[in-house]
């Protein structure tokens, strides 16, 4: 099941400028200068492995649910869905009903989405809109956007209520790198120190909470939510799963892979690079010529492209199911014919690719590891930042596994 939008939302912001070499942060720079001449490649026969049981455990990913994804701050919007101030929007993220806002003073917010009377949902609508206030449908209970009880009806049936205790439930957040984080266990530390300043100045550097928000698509997969995101770890498909669509754009060729803090970043020439050519780029579009793929932890996917960028929250639902929404973020909306054909084309071709292949691949690989076939998954030179994502996955569920 899937469900998708073409919408024309923009970020409050004037700025949209072309993605240069020297638009980039210093980190971005540097991975991109270690890039080799083609045929220059090392081939790489480094191999590792997982057992199965990770895919399609049903233990196993409680413990991921308990010691990763209530503990670590997860993107659960971008920026530029709440776009101005005095904003709500509600939202499903990681099977949490959420209620966001944006106040009158830009400062965002992440509630569940529950009113403080008799817990019913307070905001059906699915839509960013404007208000400073929402009100039950039930019993109208109100609301500001810092979300206080601001009105009761027939206050005096309720002696004893003080409204300062019945404000919405509060989850963590913060904005930072054009994401809405929140950390879903409301008993866990108010811990953000995941958002390092490296991968935040890589974020900013995309200038993505200033891009035009021109479409959202939500996939339901029968996969789990890893192997949803292998295919973003590695080169390796690219010339055999995209053989008859994207293949010819790249090289079979290891990425620059590096590690910021626990989140990855991925470089990789087209198919067409050279070093020399950056010498020549200085006031050229970067994306033309390089990729940028980014894992942020624990399952966000950001992709760099010459026209727009494709940002994929991943939201574990079960062992063997998985949300994706999926984001297609342009410099500005189309303004002209041209335009306008080129990011209908760009959007379709992207949500095939990803849609058709990538994400059919994982419901694929799911279906054969839950027959039992494997005891484990094998990992070749091509794929060696797959094993090094789980390195950083073990680590957090060994150190959260007793809490």
């Amino acid at each position: 099941m899937e469900s998708s939008t073409v919408t024309e939302r923009q970020a409050p912001h004037s700025e949209r400028v072309i993605p240069t070499l020297s638009s980039l942060s210093p980190g971005q720079i540097d991975a991109i200068r270690r890039l080799p001449p083609l045929g220059q490649t090392p081939v790489r026969t480094e191999e590792d492995s997982r057992p199965a049981s990770i895919f399609t455990d049903p233990a196993h990913y409680e413990l991921e649910q308990r010691a990763v994804f209530k503990r670590v701050p997860v993107p659960v919007a971008l920026s530029v869905q709440l776009p101005e101030p005095n904003m709500f929007l509600a939202l499903e993220a990681y099977g949490l009903p959420l209620l966001l806002s944006r106040t009158a003073q830009g400062e965002v917010h992440v509630f569940l989405n529950a009113c403080q009377h008799k817990g019913s949902r307070l905001v059906e609508r699915t839509d960013a809109f404007k208000g400073a206030r929402v009100s039950c449908p039930y019993h109208a209970w109100t609301f500001s956007t810092d979300g206080k009880l601001v009105g009761v009806p027939r206050q005096e049936v309720f002696p004893s209520l003080r409204k300062e205790d019945r404000g919405l439930a509060r989850l963590h957040s913060q904005e930072a790198g054009g994401f809405i984080w929140a950390i879903l266990d409301r008993e866990a530390p108010s811990d953000f120190s995941l958002l390092n300043d490296d991968v935040v100045a890589d974020l900013d550097a995309f200038k993505l909470s200033t891009q035009h928000l021109y479409g959202h698509k939500t996939f339901q997969l029968d996969a789990n939510w890893k192997l949803v995101i292998e295919p973003f770890l590695e080169p390796y498909h690219i010339q055999r799963l995209h053989a008859t669509s994207v293949a010819g754009m790249f090289a079979d060729v290891p990425n620059i892979t590096d590690r910021l803090g626990d989140h990855l970043r991925q470089v990789s020439g087209r198919a067409n690079f050279e070093p020399s050519m950056l010498d020549g780029l200085a006031h050229e579009n970067i994306h033309k010529t390089i990729t940028h793929a980014y894992v942020l932890f624990p399952s966000t996917v950001v992709i760099t492209s010459p026209y727009y960028i494709s940002v994929m929250i991943i939201q574990p639902r079960g062992p063997g199911r998985s949300t994706v929404e999926y984001f297609n973020l342009t410099r500005e909306p189309a303004d002209n014919e041209k335009a306008q054909e080129l990011f209908a084309r760009s959007f379709e071709m992207i949500l095939n690719v990803f849609g058709k292949e990538d994400f059919r691949a994982a419901c694929l690989s799911q279906a054969g590891l839950e027959s039992g076939a494997l005891k484990d998954v094998l990992y070749g030179g091509l794929e060696t930042p797959i094993p090094m994502y789980y390195e950083i996955l073990e680590k957090h569920l060994a150190t959260n596994s007793a809490r």
